[in-house]
């Protein structure tokens, strides 16, 4: 059975932890930054982490060799 390829899409977009967690860049963080407040763009900043439900799927299918 021949090798399965990582989705080049999901390795650019997420990373995996020590602990198997998730991480991955929280978006609205581009342009158009005048209009959001200073607290929603230090919270934008932080690390976000994929929910339980949709771990198996992108550890598994998206990023096989993470």
């Amino acid at each position: 059975m021949p090798k399965m390829k990582t989705k080049r899409a999901a390795k650019k977009r997420f990373s995996l932890t020590a602990n198997g967690k998730v991480k991955y860049k929280k978006m609205n963080l581009r342009h158009i930054l005048t209009k959001k407040s200073s607290k929603r763009k230090r919270k934008l900043r932080q690390p976000g982490y994929v929910a339980t439900g949709p771990v198996y799927q992108i550890k598994k299918k998206l990023l096989p060799y993470g």
